[in-house]
């Protein structure tokens, strides 16, 4: 074998239609666009439109919407975390964090970090590391002798607001 000897698989390669080249090519006159109308011509943009009737899309009903700046938080229960500690799948000795709760399969998701929910009964001395916790669960893990310590995230548009100088104004007044 010699380097002028290698080739593409047979149909490896397809060559481009060149339409519009006169009628013998097969895509000559029109090509391959049928006959007049808008669809025929450049610059067609009538994705969704249904001749003259209301479009399905603004026909259904718009429900709720979608918040920019709401938070992914894996929810984990105490209930779960106490299950877990006595199947030994978590370690009540160590912090328990984002990466424990996940290891031990039970965080799933949550780009922004871990919240605690007070759901079921903790009955082990456990110490927390969580993006966020409500109340009944900081009193449960509190109750049972553990602690939870809460990450506080930075905002985005705090930080921007900060950025500007009105979020200082805003408070001063």
């Amino acid at each position: 074998m010699k380097l002028n000897d290698i080739r593409d698989n047979p149909g490896a390669r397809k060559e481009r239609i060149r339409v519009g080249r006169g009628i013998g090519s097969g895509k000559g006159k029109t090509g391959g666009r049928g006959q007049k109308g808008q669809k025929s011509r450049s610059g067609v943009s009538i994705k969704g439109f249904e001749g003259g009737q209301m479009p399905l899309h603004m026909r259904l009903p718009k429900r709720g919407f979608n918040n920019p700046f709401g938070k992914d938080y894996a929810e984990v229960n105490i209930g779960q975390v106490q299950k877990l500690i006595e199947e030994g799948k978590l370690d009540a000795k160590k912090l328990v964090d984002h990466e424990a709760l996940k290891a031990a399969g039970v965080a799933r998701g949550g780009k922004d970090g871990v919240r605690l929910l007070g759901k079921g009964e903790l009955s082990t001395k456990v110490q927390f590391k969580v993006n966020g916790a409500s109340k009944g669960a900081l009193a449960a893990v509190e109750k049972a002798g553990g602690s939870v310590e809460v990450i506080v995230a930075k905002d985005p548009a705090a930080l921007a607001a900060a950025k500007k100088g009105t979020a200082k104004k805003a408070s001063a007044k």
